[in-house]
């Protein structure tokens, strides 16, 4: 058996390079908004977010880390900055002493409230309004499809 991989042809090779410019412009684009409407990184936002939509605003940082496709340690630094700015609370998880948990305060839910309108627009502008209702439809379905295949 060669260990030769099947080339992509012309059609496959420019799906690819569509796809690949999406996934390496689209995380600065929003960066750029995010910074400008809230002094935050796309890291930051994201861990915000997973927080906020988190049962009781609440997660271990072995989750988070997870959920943020970060490494613990990318996200213990990300969190000690968030820690200072008074945007989340780190504590020792109850349950189990050898973990942390992380809890979205009050004044990171400001700031996701200060950030969400610029991001979502942006979001529109730049995604959903270029789809149609199938298209946008499909193109989920698409990514779930390669993220269960990635997370496999």
């Amino acid at each position: 058996m060669s260990d030769e991989a099947p080339w992509l042809d012309e059609s496959e090779m420019a799906t690819w390079l569509a796809f690949i410019g999406v996934v390496m412009r689209l995380p600065g684009t929003l960066e750029v908004q995010l910074r400008r409407d809230a002094d935050l990184n796309h890291f930051e936002y994201s861990v915000l977010v997973f927080l906020e939509h988190a049962e009781g605003g609440t997660l271990r940082m072995s989750d988070l880390a997870f959920l943020c496709n970060g490494s613990l340690s990318r996200l213990s630094h990300v969190a000690r900055r968030l820690e200072n700015d008074g945007l989340i609370e780190r504590f020792a998880c109850p349950d189990d002493g050898r973990s942390t948990l992380a809890r979205l305060t009050d004044a990171g839910r400001e700031r996701l409230v200060k950030a969400a309108p610029g991001h979502v627009r942006l979001v529109r502008e730049l995604v959903f309004d270029e789809l149609d209702p199938d298209e946008m439809r499909q193109m989920g379905e698409f990514a779930k499809r390669i993220l269960a295949r990635i997370q496999a």
